[in-house]
């Protein structure tokens, strides 16, 4: 899905896509914390931005490849608590949900995402998905 800068942003800020998400996506401005970064990446998912996913996943963890489906829609991300991650920090933990729909319904991913900063620059490392969450896969 195509974002255009005068969008609402979809990691929900408030701010418009192109000063917000669309500059980290872009090469602009690296993230200033990991909750940035978890937002940064949410909103990848989705303009269906692939590259930007791989180039923020830590080289430690990163996959050979990566497939979107383009039918998921991702409908709302609620944070719900960070540990560290400030920009300050060279570690932090990122709790959220991430609800979305695809051709079998709504879902929820409810995820504590790890990530580390290295060179100044935030990387996803990895996460758990939080179990019992309603509505997600199983």
């Amino acid at each position: 899905m195509k974002i255009d800068d005068t969008d609402r942003c979809p990691c929900l800020s408030g701010d418009p896509y192109g000063r917000c998400c669309g500059l980290v996506h872009r090469g602009e401005r690296v993230a200033p914390t990991a909750e940035a970064l978890m937002r940064s990446r949410y909103s990848a998912f989705v303009a269906l931005d692939g590259d930007y996913l791989k180039r923020s996943w830590h080289p430690s963890t990163r996959p050979g490849s990566l497939s979107l489906d383009p039918d998921t829609r991702c409908l709302r991300l609620d944070i719900v608590r960070t540990w560290a991650g400030g920009p300050f920090d060279d570690a932090g933990e990122v709790e959220f949900r991430a609800i979305a729909r695809d051709a079998d319904g709504r879902y929820v991913l409810h995820e504590v995402s790890t990530f580390t900063r290295e060179g100044g620059e935030w990387f996803y490392v990895d996460g758990v998905q939080m179990p019992g969450e309603p509505g997600q896969p199983s």
